[in-house]
């Protein structure tokens, strides 16, 4: 017969102080890398940056003459809460929407008729595919090195 193991660590004794007393505290969360540090603050200024673009280009720098255009943003101001989080599922559908805005940026850098004097639409929309490509990057890179090197679960107390 095998000997039973005591799971629970051993009793301070009675006279022990109370923090003797007390079970220990879950270990604190290790710090996040420094690559999942650097993709986080590329991501959100990224996102961020399109926000503001977005807007700015829509309402005052070039305007079309529809403001309700700018409504375009908003789809991009819900990931940023999980971004911030370091939400891992935000990240892979952060990648797939940026493409939506990147197509805009392509169609709008090169799309524009010949003998149109339009160079600061061309140049916000390259800079909004130059947006577009960095905040991908960012997510793709984050993604991966999590994936590849998980974290280890945090215990729950009860």
């Amino acid at each position: 017969m095998m000997p039973a193991v005591n799971a629970l660590p051993p009793a301070a004794p009675p006279g022990a102080p109370a923090a003797a007393r007390l079970p220990a505290a879950a270990p604190p969360a290790a710090a996040p890398h420094a690559v999942v540090r650097t993709t986080r603050v590329l991501a959100a200024g990224a996102l961020i940056g399109l926000i503001g673009l977005g807007l700015a280009w829509e309402l005052w720098l070039a305007p079309t003459g529809q403001r309700w255009l700018a409504l375009k943003v908003l789809p991009l101001v819900l990931p940023l809460p999980g971004l911030l989080k370091r939400r891992l599922y935000t990240y892979r559908w952060v990648s797939l929407l940026v493409w939506l805005y990147f197509t805009e940026g392509i169609v709008r850098a090169t799309g524009v008729p010949a003998g149109v004097d339009a160079h600061l639409d061309v140049a916000l929309a390259w800079g909004q595919v130059a947006l577009c490509v960095l905040l991908f990057t960012a997510c793709t890179v984050h993604v991966r090195w999590r994936l590849k090197h998980p974290q280890p679960a945090q215990e729950t107390s009860a």
